[in-house]
C-alpha cells in the first residue's frame, strides 16, 4: 500500500519501469503521500525525480517538493525544462497562473532555504544550478492568489538574507567548536559550503530597491548566489539603478528594462556605460524614458551623440525599445553605428518623420526584423508611403507586427494590402485604435487569409458601429475565420486577455 514505506519504495521503484507510458495521474497518487516518499528517496533511481517533481508540482504538494530539491541528483534543476510538456503530461505548467502556496519560488520559503543550504549541506553535493527563470509575469487575468514577478523578487530577496545571516551564525558557532583545547587563539577552519547559483529573473522598484540591493551585496559570500537573467525596473531614481547594475553578474544578464524612470538624455547618459560590462545583453527596453530630439541645445547634442555611441558598443543587441521617447529625424544617428542587425525595434508614440522610416527601410536592420512596433505614428499621411516601403524590405522575416492608433482608415489599409500580404510568417497583427469600419475590417479578415501562420489579431471596434451592439460584428467575423476552415486564428478587441510575441520566444 502506498501509506507504508516500504510498500512505497517498491511501487515507485515498480512504476520506473513504465516511467515512458504511465500517466501522470499514477504519479499524482504516488506524491499524496509524503511520508512514503519521504522514506522511499534513497531507493528511487534518479531518472524518476524530473516526473515526480513536475506531479508533485500539479498537486501543490510543498513537502515532497522540498524533498526533492533537497536530494536532487543533477547538477541543475531548472523549473522552466521541468514544467514545460514532456511525455508524461501535456500540461505546459508555467503557462498556468501560480499559486502562492506552490509557486516555483513561494515554495522556499525562509525556513526552508535556510535548512536546506545550512543544516543539510550533504544533501545537496549534486545541485549547482537553481534555475527560477522563465516563470509567468504579471500577467493575463492573475488573481490573487497568483505571485508577481514583484512579489517574486522580494520572497527570493529576503530568503537570501536571511540565509546569509544563518550562515554567518552557523560560521561562529562551527568556529568557537573547532577552538583548540589548549589556545583560545588555534582555531581550525570551517568547512566551506558550496556554494549554488540562483538563476533569476528580476522586477524592482523604489519599494523594493532596499531589500534586493542587500540581497545583491552579499552575494560574494553567500551559499546563495542570485545571477540574474532579465532585469527590469520601474520608477528608481538614476543613482539606485546604477547601484544595481553594478550588483549584477555581467555573464548572466541577457536584458535590461528601464521605464518610467524619467531619465532623459542625461540620465541615459550617466546609465549606459554601466551596461557595457553585460557582454551577453541582447534586449535593451527604454520606453518611458522622457527623450525628446525636437528642441535640443547644443549641449544635449552632445548627449545624444553619447547615447548613440554608448549603444553601438552593445555587440549582442538584438532587440530595442524606444517606445514614447520623441525621435524625430533622429533614427539614423541613433542606430547607424550598431554593430549588427536588430531583430526587434519598438519605436511606438516616437513622432517620427518621412526621413526616418525612408532611413530603417535601406538599413540593415529590416531584413533581420521579426517585430516591430510602430503604433502611435500617425502612419495615414506623409508616412503611409514609406512605412509602405519598410514592410515590402520587411516581408520576409517579419513575424509580429503593431500598428495601432495610427490613424488608419480602410482607404490606408486598402493600399498597404500588397505589403502586408507579402508578410508570409506573419504571426500578430495589432490595429487596435484604428478608425476602420465594420466592412474594412471584413475586407482586412479576407485579405489576411492566406497569412497561413498568423495566431493573433487585435482590431479595433468598428467606427460606424459604436452606436451598436458589437456582438454581431465579432460574430460575422468568427463566421468568415470558419467558412474559411481559419478558425486556428484569434479575432479580438481584448488587449488583456491574450499574450502577444514576446520576443525571446518568436
Amino acid at each position: 500500500m502506498l501509506q507504508c514505506v516500504p510498500g512505497g519504495r517498491y511501487i515507485i521503484v515498480f512504476l520506473f519501469s513504465f516511467s515512458g507510458s504511465v500517466k501522470l495521474g499514477l504519479w499524482l497518487a504516488v506524491v499524496s503521500h509524503h511520508s512514503t516518499v519521504h522514506g522511499a528517496l534513497e531507493f528511487i533511481p534518479k531518472e524518476l525525480y524530473p516526473v515526480l517533481f513536475k506531479a508533485a508540482f500539479m498537486d501543490k504538494r510543498t513537502l515532497v517538493l522540498q524533498d526533492l530539491v533537497q536530494t536532487w541528483p543533477f547538477p541543475v534543476l531548472s523549473f522552466q525544462k521541468l514544467l514545460r510538456k514532456c511525455q508524461h503530461c501535456d500540461r505546459a505548467l508555467l503557462q498556468e497562473k501560480p499559486n502562492k502556496l506552490c509557486d516555483p519560488i513561494g515554495l522556499f520559503s525562509l525556513s526552508f532555504l535556510c535548512s536546506f543550504f545550512l543544516v543539510f549541506p550533504s544533501k545537496r553535493q549534486c545541485l549547482q544550478v537553481l534555475d527560477m527563470t522563465g516563470l509567468q509575469d504579471d500577467g493575463i487575468d492573475q488573481g490573487p492568489e497568483s505571485m508577481s514577478l514583484w512579489s517574486r523578487t522580494v520572497t527570493l530577496a529576503k530568503a537570501c538574507i536571511d540565509v546569509s545571516k544563518h550562515q554567518s551564525k552557523c560560521t561562529k558557532r562551527t568556529s568557537k567548536r573547532r577552538k583548540g583545547p589548549y589556545s583560545s587563539s588555534v582555531t581550525l577552519p570551517p568547512p566551506q559550503p558550496v556554494s549554488v547559483e540562483v538563476h533569476v529573473d528580476l522586477f524592482v522598484n523604489s519599494t523594493s530597491y532596499g531589500v534586493l540591493k542587500d540581497a545583491l551585496q552579499n552575494n560574494a559570500n553567500s551559499v546563495l548566489r542570485l545571477k540574474c537573467r532579465d532585469f527590469r525596473a520601474e520608477e528608481l531614481p538614476i543613482a539606485s539603478t546604477v547601484g544595481l547594475l553594478e550588483f549584477l553578474d555581467p555573464t548572466g544578464v541577457r536584458q535590461v528594462d528601464l521605464r518610467f524612470n524619467n531619465l532623459g538624455l542625461s540620465g541615459l547618459r550617466v546609465i549606459l556605460p554601466h551596461m557595457a560590462k553585460f557582454t551577453n545583453l541582447v534586449s535593451l527596453k527604454l520606453p518611458y524614458s522622457n527623450i525628446d530630439v525636437r528642441r535640443l541645445s547644443a549641449g544635449m547634442e552632445g548627449s545624444l551623440h553619447y547615447f548613440a555611441t554608448q549603444l553601438s558598443r552593445l555587440s549582442c543587441l538584438k532587440e530595442l525599445n524606444l517606445g514614447s521617447s520623441r525621435l524625430s529625424g533622429k533614427l539614423r544617428q541613433l542606430l547607424g553605428d550598431l554593430q549588427g542587425p536588430l531583430e526587434s525595434l519598438e519605436l511606438a508614440f516616437c513622432y517620427l518623420l518621412p526621413n526616418d522610416l525612408a532611413y530603417l527601410s535601406q538599413s540593415l536592420h529590416t531584413p533581420t526584423l521579426k517585430k516591430l512596433d510602430l503604433s502611435g505614428n500617425n502612419l495615414s499621411d506623409s508616412l503611409l508611403q514609406p512605412f509602405q516601403h519598410l514592410l515590402e524590405e520587411a516581408s520576409s522575416s517579419l513575424l509580429h507586427l503593431d500598428i495601432m492608433e495610427c490613424r488608419l482608415m480602410d482607404i490606408h489599409l486598402e493600399s498597404l494590402f500588397p505589403a502586408l500580404c507579402r508578410c508570409s510568417q506573419l504571426r500578430y497583427l495589432g490595429v487596435f485604435g484604428n478608425p476602420l469600419s465594420a466592412r474594412g475590417l471584413k475586407n482586412l479578415l479576407q485579405r489576411t487569409m492566406g497569412l497561413l501562420y498568423l495566431q493573433l489579431v487585435i482590431y479595433p471596434y468598428p467606427v460606424d458601429c459604436y452606436s451598436e451592439n458589437l456582438p454581431w460584428v465579432s460574430a460575422e467575423l468568427q463566421q468568415m475565420l470558419l467558412t474559411a476552415s481559419r478558425t486556428d486564428v484569434v479575432w479580438t478587441t481584448n488587449l488583456c486577455r491574450h499574450n502577444t510575441l514576446d520576443y525571446f520566444n518568436l
